[in-house]
């Protein structure tokens, strides 16, 4: 039987994605016979300890195999249970064009049980009123749309940042489904270390049925274990020696969650940069890498975990690989254009190399459907990345965009004013009273397959 603590090897076959808690009842797991292994999230009381992965024989595992699968864990009296506090949070999603995608995120983010919780959904320049439609099918006074007519998914978080009324901001992507507990653990989180900045968490495969879906989970790697961890330029952490320009190490945009004050005194995310523009990718990465070096403090917290979907076809994997090789060099291209970034790159330059070449070397051995991509192909993506980058931010700069500077002069300490004004305009035409007030706590969320297996994501 494969397993792993932490992180689970995944075979390369079709594999489940589900649950087990180890406080509920034992019992047999049974899904569709196609599968040939299973993926579970190990959790004690719903707080997240590890995965594993079990082979599955006719889509069966027995009891007595999950528990001696469960075994290569610590013991459950060693998991200290993630804090959940309830301050207000505001959860923001940008988005375009992909409205049956949204209506799954949202039913996911409204199945909270947290119990102040609001939702900001962004309409980045939209071709129809589908994204609208779908908002409005939740009837939640709870859920807010916001039309943006820029594109990009800078511009939506940063008018989304703009918009909340909350001192803790999250945002997720319109890709996943959050766990239930997912906002109360963000704002048990920031409740417990009033130094915290920034909050990320894992990001986990909501299915890998497809080659391609599980080449993807191995070669993004976005799940970064199930250790609580914190960092800052005064406590540097001691396994990352480009830190901290570490790709991923900090966190992704799809779970990320601010002190709105410490996002806005920062510049908000840059617009040259990420989905939507021609650099695809690469603000999440630039805006963290930004707070640290303005003196903030990071966290990672595992209780605050969601599901990604990944792409599940070989054009859309091709697309989504390209589209991040291309947001690195942007962002690579952005600490090089910054003298203060570019002096502390330079000095771990060598380890930045090393670094590069184990994440070629991860995607080379993430299987058969990884699209093929040379060194050649990978280094023309970078360059192609950092001129988009150039070209970009000269044009969001000349329409009065959000081009923050890689470290930050004391002064600068505002919302772009182009964002100031969009939330101003939609705070008049919606009464002034912006924000509603949340509407009463919502049920958990549906789709339980059982006590011991609790959440079928895959089948």
């Amino acid at each position: 039987m494969s397993t792993m603590v932490g992180m689970a090897m995944i075979p390369d076959e079709p594999t489940w994605v589900g649950e087990l808690d180890r406080l509920a009842p034992a019992r047999d797991l049974v899904v569709d016979p196609r599968f040939g292994a299973a993926r579970l999230l190990v959790t004690v009381g719903g707080t997240p300890q590890g995965q594993i992965t079990v082979p599955l024989s006719d889509g069966r595992a027995s009891a007595t195999e999950l528990e001696f699968a469960t075994a290569t864990l610590p013991p459950v009296d060693d998991v200290e249970r993630a804090p959940v506090a309830s301050d207000p949070v505001t959860v923001v999603i940008a988005t375009r064009n992909r409205p049956d995608s949204l209506a799954r995120c949202l039913r996911a983010v409204l199945a909270s049980d947290h119990p102040d919780l609001s939702v900001i959904v962004v309409d980045n320049d939209p071709d129809d009123e589908r994204t609208q439609h779908a908002v409005t099918a939740t009837a939640s006074p709870r859920v807010r749309y916001v039309r943006e007519p820029r594109r990009g998914a800078s511009v939506g978080r940063n008018r989304g940042l703009a918009e909340a009324r909350t001192d803790l901001v999250a945002f997720t992507d319109d890709d996943t489904e959050v766990d239930p507990a997912w906002a109360s653990r963000i704002a048990g989180a920031f409740a417990t270390d009033p130094e915290l900045a920034c909050l990320s968490g894992p990001v986990l495969a909501a299915r890998l049925g497809s080659g391609e879906e599980r080449a993807a989970d191995i070669a993004l790697a976005w799940n970064k274990g199930f250790t609580t961890r914190r960092f800052s330029m005064a406590n540097p952490p001691t396994d990352s020696p480009i830190f901290p320009f570490a790709p991923g190490l900090l966190g992704i945009g799809a779970n990320l969650a601010v002190r709105a004050t410490a996002a806005r005194s920062v510049g908000g995310f840059d617009e040259a940069m990420g989905p939507g523009t021609p650099t695809h990718g690469g603000e999440d990465c630039e805006f963290l890498v930004r707070l640290i070096l303005a003196g903030h403090t990071l966290g990672y917290a595992p209780g605050a975990y969601l599901w990604h979907h990944h792409r599940p076809d070989a054009a859309a994997l091709r697309t989504q690989l390209e589209g991040y090789a291309v947001g690195l060099g942007s962002f690579l291209a952005k600490v090089a254009l910054s003298p203060q970034g570019r002096t502390v790159a330079l000095r771990r330059l060598p380890a930045a190399v090393a670094r590069l070449r184990h994440i070629s070397a991860r995607e080379a051995g993430a299987g058969d459907a990884m699209p093929d991509a040379g060194a050649a192909l990978r280094g023309s993506r970078l360059v192609r990345g950092g001129v988009a980058y150039l070209r970009r931010s000269r044009e969001v700069r000349q329409v009065g965009g959000a081009v923050p500077p890689m470290t930050l002069p004391r002064r600068f300490t505002t919302v772009p004013a182009h964002i100031r004004r969009a939330a101003a305009e939609q705070a008049a035409r919606s009464g002034a009273q912006e924000v509603p007030g949340p509407a009463a706590l919502p049920q958990p969320r549906s789709g339980s397959t059982g006590p011991a297996i609790s959440q079928q994501l895959s089948a």
